[in-house]
């Protein structure tokens, strides 16, 4: 292995993904090359229906492609079934979605704990107790979803994406749901959470001042990897 593929995180080349309609296969990304080193910040970033969020997807190992590779930190994941893609999911992913998805019986402390209860790590309340805490949401570890606001919310998502430690963060969307002053500070918390650990931080945003203070923005246009970009790097808050 060489020193370059070391240090890249995530390796793209040839990502094709294709459906079949009613009137055909429909090309969603076609062609795709890019890598990503270990511990960076990258946007992508496309108009509605560009195949952004169907990339992170693929990336994340949620989804699968119909051509082309994808290898994330070494594993190739089209030679993995679902369960072994699962298991990378759990060891290297940790995923941020626009809308949340916590488990609504669940409090704001047993939310960040479920990971690792799944993986058994006996520590699980004390990392999440110590994560909520980050978050700045030791006051609310009772809580459930239905009684915080939805910058709590994505607050307690984030920190129960960090619990397994993930290599790579994904993040869809993370902030468009909230208010600015919310969405400002969701943004900051991401970005300081990937510097203090490491995380490779790979993100889907429509917002130009959030993809700007990434190190690099990936555009995607219509399927197609139109540019790479270097970002602003700018502190975000």
């Amino acid at each position: 292995m060489s020193v370059l593929s070391q240090l890249n995180i995530i390796q793209v080349a040839g990502l094709t993904k294709r459906v079949s309609t009613l009137e055909g296969d429909l090309t969603i990304l076609s062609e795709i090359n890019f890598s990503v080193k270990s511990g960076e910040s990258v946007a992508i970033v496309g108009a509605s229906g560009s195949g952004k969020s169907t990339l992170l997807s693929l990336l994340a190992g949620l989804d699968i492609a119909t051509d082309g590779d994808i290898h994330l930190d070494g594993d190739a994941l089209s030679t993995l079934d679902e369960e072994a893609r699962a298991q990378v999911r759990a060891q290297k992913v940790g995923f941020v979605f626009q809308s949340f998805m916590l488990v609504q019986s669940l409090t704001a402390l047993e939310n960040v704990m479920l990971p690792a209860e799944l993986a058994g790590d006996v520590n699980a309340k004390e990392q999440a107790i110590a994560l909520l805490e980050k978050v700045g949401l030791s006051h609310r570890l009772a809580h459930y979803p239905s009684q915080l606001s939805g910058g709590e919310q994505q607050r307690v998502a984030i920190a129960r994406a960090f619990i397994g430690e993930p290599k790579i963060l994904f993040a869809d969307e993370p902030s468009a749901n909230l208010d600015s002053k919310n969405g400002q500070l969701i943004e900051k918390l991401l970005f300081d959470l990937n510097k203090q650990n490491g995380t490779t931080l790979i993100l889907v945003t429509h917002d130009e001042h959030l993809a700007q203070s990434c190190q690099r923005v990936i555009h995607i246009e219509g399927g197609k990897l139109e540019q790479i970009s270097e970002g602003g790097a700018v502190n975000v808050g």
